[in-house]
């Protein structure tokens, strides 16, 4: 099955009907989704300014497990209700750039912070006495990216 062929079939699913024919789904779900954008963006927005050295008042590895447990939360919201409304259009949405633009950011975002948690996940109690340049920069394109995810999710409407 091609992934033109499975966007269509998407599409005429059960999932994609509902989607497209009930008043309330559709912008439900996109409430949900913003809803996912902002647990997710704030919250690692927040890590990463921690972890380039705003507020050092506040340890590091207790940081981490809250606002990492809040933005898992947001991104499996943004990838269930992101899902649900792709259903809606799946077949235009492949062909758009925009889509697929936002589509390549958000795996970098989670490649990024995959590997930034195996990097550096053990070492966030002695961050403070010795950043690593390498994380701090992991930690300046995670803010990049997720902000970029979220205008170019906005911009699927208008391009």
């Amino acid at each position: 099955m091609t992934l033109s062929s499975w966007a269509l079939a998407l599409e005429s699913s059960a999932l994609g009907e509902w989607m497209r024919a009930s008043a309330l789904a559709y912008p439900i779900a996109n409430v949900l989704h913003l809803l996912g954008l902002v647990s997710l963006v704030g919250p690692i927005v927040l890590l990463d300014l921690r972890l380039l050295g705003w507020r050092r008042d506040f340890e590091l590895p207790a940081v981490s497990r809250a606002l990492t447990k809040c933005a898992v939360g947001g991104l499996i919201i943004l990838a269930v209700t992101g899902f649900a409304m792709f259903s809606a259009d799946a077949g235009p949405l492949l062909s758009s750039g925009v889509m697929r633009a936002k589509l390549c950011v958000i795996a970098l975002g989670v490649l990024n912070a995959v590997v930034f948690r195996a990097l550096w996940s053990s070492q966030l109690d002695k961050w403070d006495q010795r950043p690593p340049l390498l994380g701090r920069l992991q930690s300046l394109a995670s803010i990049l990216l997720w902000l970029t995810a979220g205008t170019l999710g906005r911009w699927i409407a208008y391009f």
